[in-house]
């Protein structure tokens, strides 16, 4: 996780500016960074926020960004049921999307042994507390010194660059590239939607989409041979 943290600090320092060069006070931004303490759903709230959006327009939109971390959830909740609520609830807080990935990747299975669990939050926690040091520690270095920057440099903009430097680097196969295609292009052709509502359709169109053709995305189950009667394989 150490690695992959100084991938993310350029991220999450770009978020901490362009959350005051959008206007936001030091307190407004610290805030957003500490209780908040997700990348996508600040840099698709703080537009929002800075063109005076209703509330409900600003909560939905951070909604349907984060969706994806319902999946997360759901994947996660073998592993951790034993834990009391309360704990289960600030331990989605400290997940983020590659702690998450870090960690399925290394247990495919819940653990079955008191020991296993143990190992298993023990890694958890070590990918949490370092992503979470990282992010903050950059992010509150991005709000304070971001006023120091001139308006030209046009930082305010960096965070979305790398937000979708990332989301490139995620679309590996087929399905996912044409999911990015149509939820551009219909952000792109409904732009004129107020209050960015553009992002939240374009998100349910991309969504609609895609479940209309993930079951044709799948390959079937190579059928074993036939025998024939005499014992031996008929190769049809």
């Amino acid at each position: 996780m150490a690695g992959v943290s100084v991938g993310l600090t350029a991220w999450s320092f770009m978020t901490g500016v362009a959350m005051v060069k959008s206007g936001m006070s030091l307190t407004e931004a610290v805030l957003m960074t500490l209780l908040v303490y997700a990348g996508s759903a600040q840099l698709a709230a703080i537009p929002l926020i800075a063109a005076g959006a209703p509330m409900w327009v600003i909560l939905a939109t951070a909604f349907c960004v984060n969706l994806r971390f319902v999946v997360f959830s759901l994947h996660l909740r073998d592993y951790f049921m034993f834990l009391p609520r309360a704990r289960r609830m600030y331990l989605g807080y400290f997940t983020g999307d590659v702690t998450y990935v870090l960690f399925t990747s290394r247990f495919p299975h819940p653990a079955q042994t008191d020991t296993q669990k143990r190992a298993q939050m023990a890694y958890l926690w070590g990918g949490n507390v370092t992503n979470w040091m990282a992010w903050q520690t950059m992010s509150l270095l991005g709000i304070f010194v971001g006023n120091a920057f001139p308006a030209r440099w046009g930082l305010e903009f960096a965070g979305t660059l790398a937000l979708l430097a990332m989301a490139c680097s995620l679309a590996s196969t087929r399905l996912r590239v044409f999911s990015a295609v149509v939820a551009g292009a219909a952000a792109v052709a409904m732009f004129g939607i107020p209050y960015r509502l553009n992002i939240v359709a374009a998100i349910m169109v991309a969504v609609a989409a895609c479940l209309l053709l993930e079951p044709y995305s799948r390959v079937p189950p190579r059928r074993p041979p036939a025998k024939t009667p005499a014992g031996g394989e008929h190769h049809g």
